[in-house]
């Protein structure tokens, strides 16, 4: 019996159950999403450096890795012969005749188109990017019906995206180009007029829009394929 004046006796607190859940150490490693694989090569072939995902994360990418991905579309090895497709067909409308024909008109010719692709890609994804911070990928977008997708990467010759994620004329393309078309003048020696000098940056600027669309569409050729493939076995 509690004596007057006393305290009342209280039961012992009853121990808080604990949540193993908020006790357990946190595991601080980041979730890393599972991004889809860049497709390298179009058609097995044809250098694919420059092709991302519209839909992985933006990041920019830095000067080297710019420079890095000219290196590689300049020098692969399909290169070469594309550049002799060019020479061929250039051989066969006589172009620059101050070259002449036979093997020794054909290897000027196979020089100077090899040129005009070597160069082109290390100004429009390597100097130019990494001078004026902008993005020099191809963002692809995989999305939407066939008319416009194939806008969309027409488009990108003449919008580009910056280091900044923000969007703006593409100047690398055009002024990349029209730096190489400068550069040739030094090799063609027939062809260095205004009009020769504008044909000439048409060109090639068409050239990197009929990429882009081929880079835009390249998966889903591949998976067709995949899927005939399949259907055999």
């Amino acid at each position: 019996m509690a004596q007057a004046g006393s305290p009342p006796a209280t039961a012992p607190a009853a121990p808080s159950a604990q949540d193993p859940a908020k006790d357990a150490p946190k595991d601080e490693t980041p979730v890393v999403p599972v991004l889809p694989v860049e497709d390298k090569r179009i058609y097995g072939v044809l250098p694919n450096n420059r092709m991302t995902e519209a839909s992985i994360p933006f990041h920019p990418i830095t000067a080297k890795e710019k420079i890095t991905i000219a290196f590689k579309d300049s020098f692969d090895i399909p290169v070469y012969p594309t550049a002799g497709l060019f020479a061929a067909l250039y051989q066969i409308e006589n172009q620059n005749p101050s070259f002449g024909q036979g093997m020794a008109g054909y290897a000027k010719r196979f020089a100077t188109a090899y040129g005009d692709q070597m160069i082109g890609n290390m100004m429009t994804e390597g100097f130019f990017p990494a001078l004026f911070h902008a993005d020099p990928r191809y963002f692809r977008s995989g999305e939407g019906s066939k008319l416009h997708r194939t806008l969309y990467a027409l488009e990108q010759i003449v919008v580009t995206k910056m280091d900044s994620g923000h969007r703006t004329f593409n100047f690398e393309e055009w002024g990349g180009n029209a730096t190489a078309v400068a550069i040739s003048n030094a090799y063609y020696p027939d062809t260095r007029d205004v009009s020769d000098n504008v044909q000439k940056l048409l060109v090639a600027c068409a050239t990197d829009a009929f990429s882009n669309v081929l880079k835009e569409f390249w998966p889903d050729v591949k998976r067709k394929f995949h899927k005939k493939k399949d259907d055999q076995h």
